[in-house]
């Protein structure tokens, strides 16, 4: 038994044999003149066609032996001196032959001679032709019959300037006879889906695109159509095949056809059409590839305005980019379950479209990327390796087209965008986007372009949620952070206080890098800061004082904590060392000595690198130096300020509340001491909110779980400053008295709230 396979070459080799034998006997007959014999013979030959038997592919091989039989009939039917009839009468003659199909392909081929002779109106014969051939419903052999008819009279069509043309109507009749074979022709395409079982639907549509360029020819075929002008394509042609388009409803036809239009008319006309075309995309089945055929569409666009800048302000009056991205918008509204993927190849196409055309208009390339972070943001997870790899070809888009990372710095929705980025993909953005400013030699040179690139390059300075950092090959994660380095280096700007600027934001982002990760960017960020010393050296002494918004000893501070992030004790203590050093030896101004050992106190607080032995003698200067401040009111708050060094709510080790009250009490002793200082001095006041601000440090501490901080210790300290207030009634103090009650109503607050704090502050009597 055949299978078939066997089967279909067992019947293709029976009917071309037909065709052979019939032939024979056709050219017999036209070598004898004899016209009966010859149409005889030529329709029994054009039966072998009837045959329900073969696939498209094979059916094809069939019809193209009768095509080429076919070219030397309409040889001998031209020459009415051979066979002695009139083409009027041949024309009635053909149509008394047996079968449908072999009659309607004598009757075209001999109509198309009839078109030639101009006997009668070309429009009327064509009419005619396309009229008759329906009486083929057969899908195959329907199809190759009218594809015979679209071929046959393709060059007699009455078209302006050809031999046909004839009244001011012969386009439109053209016209009208070319898209009824397309819509006749398309029905027949369509019908395929519902011939067989269903079970066999992946066969017939492979079938189907096998035959889908008889359809389009016919397409082809009006965009040649001289006539055919920009106001006839938008009034008449494109309506009608759109119509034909939406109302098929079969996904194949709708995509291919779509396509075809796209690809055969020209491209000023799709401009001028934008609208109307891009109107019929939400009417397309649900399971049309849109997103390919918009795109193909935003990509002939833009070459076309590649072309010449003279076309540019045709874009501009129409609108294409507000349109194309209103029609993206409802095509994807339409399509309730277009996968991600999909949606964001539109945005890609979109964003290609806008910076090819619209390159200034930094606006539309936003607008694009805020799209696409609201179609992500309904996305749980994107876990779509395609749809991952789309969204990096949307970020990589401005990166090339701009050549400056700064330009894309300023697009508000790129980081938006990259947060929907998996860790993986993230990170390898990031370092595009540092291999994008090391190849154009970029400068970022504002401290509000850093913040926006550390946090698009997080990825590489700082652990994510769900990554592992020793899961991470050693040689990429070098490269990495080297890359990271070496981008630090080029963050740059000649005022030195927007440089600070810049250097503290490098380090906020830096110091989470993480011990693996400190070594390689925090040499860069100390040579940084080191640098920018360099511009400030001869300008110390101008740019002293508690009003300076940069001092030499702030950027050591800040090389000291980055010295504290990378674990080194001996390096950051050494800093300490030289900021004792400077502040002994360079800073003579009272104010500025103020600032210093705040920002010293402050800075040490925050250090963990040190051990006990270290940290006790940096501490013992730090309060050492408080004590000898020029003025008591600046030595008692300093010295408070140093309970902070023995009391770290971060660190368990320490909390050595004995030492916060040691220094507590020493504060209160100068507070007494400035007191009486100013009793002295008649007509001076005002010291008394010391004790007010070190009795809020009382209640700090008693409240963070101090034992040696005790509520008679509070209570007594409250009496206190009541008397010294009643005392020193003939020059009160407003400020300290509302300090006092706001400090007070705080108290009363907590013995309110009941439980274990209520509890706690309730042996307090205000």
């Amino acid at each position: 038994m055949l299978n078939g396979t066997e089967d279909e070459e067992k019947w293709l080799a029976e009917g071309i044999a037909g065709i052979q034998h019939n032939a024979f006997y056709m050219h017999r007959a036209l070598d004898s003149n004899n016209l009966r014999e010859a149409l005889k013979y030529s329709a029994q030959m054009l039966s072998e066609l009837r045959t329900s038997k073969l696939s498209p592919r094979k059916y094809y091989e069939l019809y193209m032996r009768a095509f080429d039989e076919l070219k030397r009939l309409e040889l001998f039917f031209k020459d009415d001196s051979k066979h002695g009839v009139s083409v009027v009468d041949l024309y009635e003659l053909v149509q008394h032959a047996g079968n449908i199909l072999p009659r309607l392909y004598l009757l075209c081929t001999v109509g198309s001679i009839y078109i030639k002779s101009k006997e009668a109106p070309d429009k009327e014969v064509l009419k005619d032709l396309v009229e008759m051939c329906r009486g083929v419903q057969h899908p195959i052999r329907g199809l190759f019959l009218r594809s015979y008819l679209a071929q046959i009279s393709r060059d007699k069509l009455p078209d302006i300037g050809s031999e046909y043309e004839g009244d001011a109507d012969t386009v439109m009749d053209a016209v009208d006879f070319v898209l009824q074979n397309f819509t006749e022709m398309n029905k027949l395409w369509v019908r395929m889906q519902h011939q067989g079982p269903g079970r066999v639907r992946e066969k017939r549509e492979k079938e189907r695109s096998e035959l889908q360029d008889l359809v389009g020819k016919n397409l082809h075929v009006l965009s040649q159509i001289e006539g055919v002008d920009l106001e006839m394509y938008k009034e008449t042609v494109l309506p009608r095949v759109l119509e034909q388009v939406v109302n098929c409803k079969d996904d194949l036809a709708q995509y291919y056809l779509m396509d075809c239009i796209i690809q055969v008319f020209p491209d000023e006309y799709h401009l001028q059409t934008l609208e109307t075309l891009l109107g019929a995309c939400p009417q397309l089945q649900p399971t049309v590839d849109v997103k390919t055929v918009l795109s193909r569409l935003m990509d002939r666009l833009s070459n076309y305005a590649a072309s010449s800048a003279d076309v540019l302000p045709e874009f501009l009056q129409v609108e294409a980019f507000s349109k194309l991205s209103n029609a993206i918008g409802k095509v994807i509204e339409a399509q309730v379950d277009m996968p991600a993927v999909g949606a964001i190849t539109l945005y890609v196409s979109l964003l290609t479209f806008t910076l090819r055309v619209h390159p200034d208009r930094l606006d539309h390339v936003d607008q694009v990327l805020g799209a696409c972070v609201k179609k992500l943001s309904n996305i749980p997870k994107l876990e779509d390796s395609r749809a991952m790899k789309q969204v990096v070809a949307l970020l990589s888009a401005p990166l090339e087209k701009y050549n400056d990372i700064v330009t894309a710095l300023t697009l508000s929705n790129y980081p938006r965008v990259m947060d929907h980025l998996d860790i993986g993909t993230n990170k390898l953005m990031a370092m595009v986007i540092i291999q994008s400013i090391m190849k154009n030699n970029s400068c970022i040179s504002t401290a509000d372009k850093v913040e926006v690139l550390f946090e698009l390059i997080k990825g590489l300075i700082k652990d994510t949620d769900g990554a592992d950092v020793d899961e991470l090959d050693e040689e990429d994660f070098k490269e990495e952070q080297n890359s990271v380095a070496r981008l630090i280096h080029m963050l740059y700007n000649d005022e030195p206080e927007e440089m600070l600027k810049i250097i503290c934001i490098v380090r906020k982002h830096t110091m989470v890098g993480g011990p693996k990760r400190l070594p390689f960017t925090v040499s860069s960020l100390v040579f940084s800061a080191l640098r920018l010393l360099r511009q400030l050296q001869g300008q110390e002494g101008d740019i002293v004082g508690e009003e300076a918004s940069m001092t030499p000893n702030k950027i050591f501070q800040l090389l000291t904590q980055a010295a504290n992030g990378c674990d080194i004790e001996h390096v950051a203590y050494e800093f300490f060392t030289q900021a004792f050093v400077l502040y002994e030896e360079e800073i003579a101004d009272s104010k500025a000595q103020v600032t210093a050992i705040h920002l010293i106190i402050g800075t040490l607080q925050r250090m963990n690198v040190f051990g006990v032995e270290n940290r006790d003698t940096l501490t013992h200067k730090a309060t050492g130096y408080s004590a000898r401040l020029l003025k008591k009111a600046d030595q008692c708050r300093a010295v408070y300020a140093c309970s902070h060094l023995f009391w770290v709510d971060d660190q368990d080790g320490i909390k050595d509340g004995e030492r916060v009250l040691l220094c507590l009490k020493r504060a209160l002793r100068i507070a007494n001491a400035a007191q009486q200082m100013a009793n002295v001095a008649r007509g001076t006041g005002g010291l008394v909110s010391l004790f007010v601000e070190i009795l809020n440090k009382y209640i700090y501490f008693f409240e963070k779980g101090n034992k040696q901080i005790t509520s008679s210790a509070i209570q007594g300290l409250i009496e206190f400053i009541n008397t010294e207030m009643q005392s020193d009634s003939t020059n009160p103090d407003s400020v300290a008295d509302a300090f006092l009650a706001s400090t007070l109503r705080y108290i009363q607050f907590q013995k309110q709230k009941g439980g274990v704090v209520g509890e706690k502050f309730e042996s307090i009597k205000l």
